[in-house]
């Protein structure tokens, strides 16, 4: 998700090309060290989701619920899963990852490594 339109967006809509499932209506994007920093911190779920970039791993420490975990590299292309990436874990570091989409625990539901996600700036 390296285009500049993209990054540049606020929320994005997030589709599997392979099974055609919308995995995302209205992910917010982090794309500042704030926005970053803070992710899914203090929040009850994971809501529509959140894109965060640049990033190559991710921890959930002190968050009250599961997510899944999906790094994309810069085409777009699942790279690796964690689902569910439970509270109090890390991830390993995901070689060629340029960012990572932040799901409700099970959302991610059939996509798997090697899957291309369809991104499209929303209001």
């Amino acid at each position: 998700m390296a285009n500049p339109e993209l990054v540049a967006a606020t929320h994005l809509c997030v589709v599997n090309r392979r099974t055609g499932v919308v995995l995302a209506e209205r992910a917010r994007v982090a794309n500042t060290v704030w926005l970053r920093g803070v992710g899914l911190l203090g929040s009850k779920n994971a809501g529509g989701g959140l894109f965060i970039t640049p990033c190559s791993s991710i921890h959930t420490a002190f968050m009250g619920f599961a997510i899944d975990a999906l790094f994309l590299n810069e085409q777009n292309e699942v790279l690796a899963t964690y689902c569910p990436l439970v509270p109090w874990r890390m991830t390993r570091w995901v070689r060629g990852a340029r960012g990572v989409l932040e799901l409700d625990a099970t959302r991610a539901g059939d996509t798997q490594r090697g899957d291309v996600l369809e991104a499209i700036p929303c209001a």
